[in-house]
């Protein structure tokens, strides 16, 4: 059974950086991509970023392109997401996905790509 569990979140001003972890178990970490998602109160879920399998591709919504950035290391199973110069509107629930096929050539936006979901760490940007 595949387990992500996030940490890292929490309360921070305007202008700050936090940085997200997630660990992953029960599948061999280094064959999928990884995503992380956030989900603000009243919205729906949104795409921030992803990684290959490999670590070599990446990919960022416009929304945080520049600010934030995904990197994993695959000795240590985590998946990382500094995020910095941060806004009141990146203000959510941020959650950590594994793809759901392995070895793809082309990273997703779409949730459906993706079939395991941690359980969610709470980001509050205050200004």
């Amino acid at each position: 059974q595949v387990q992500l569990v996030e940490s890292g979140g929490g309360l921070v001003q305007a202008g700050g950086s936090l940085r997200l972890s997630c660990a992953a178990s029960g599948r061999t970490f280094s064959e999928y991509d990884m995503g992380w998602f956030r989900q603000a109160p009243g919205k729906e879920r949104q795409f921030v970023t992803a990684i290959s399998w490999s670590g070599s591709r990446t990919y960022y919504a416009d929304s945080v392109k520049g600010r934030f950035t995904i990197s994993r290391d695959n000795a240590k199973n985590t998946v990382y997401l500094q995020m910095n110069s941060l806004k009141p509107e990146d203000t959510a629930v941020y959650y950590c996905t594994q793809r759901r096929r392995r070895y793809t050539a082309q990273l997703s936006h779409d949730s459906y790509e993706y079939d395991y979901w941690g359980q969610g760490t709470q980001v509050t940007v205050s200004s």
